[in-house]
């Protein structure tokens, strides 16, 4: 899998994911004003802060798999310089 591909999967589904995380946070403070028990909207509470850094996290490796795509398919300094890769 390229660096390209690899932005173009990983970029995407963090933002979906961060958007269910971001999602899931009011729904669990429903829960508690809602007054369910503390174990649940706890729990609930967890998971989606646990979707939202995933996102998070996905979204990073796709910024990451970007600029190794552009690092990659940037030509070298020497080859557009020539005189620089003496000094």
């Amino acid at each position: 899998m390229t660096h390209k591909s690899k932005w173009l999967l990983f970029a995407p589904l963090g933002l979906l994911t961060i958007g269910a995380g971001a999602s899931m946070v009011p729904w669990a403070g429903h829960l508690k004003a809602q007054k369910v028990p503390t174990a649940k909207w706890v729990a609930a509470g967890t998971a989606a802060l646990v979707v939202l850094n995933a996102g998070v996290s996905l979204f990073g490796r796709g910024v990451l798999e970007r600029m190794r795509h552009e690092l990659q398919e940037k030509p070298s300094q020497s080859s557009v310089y020539p005189l620089l890769s003496t000094y």
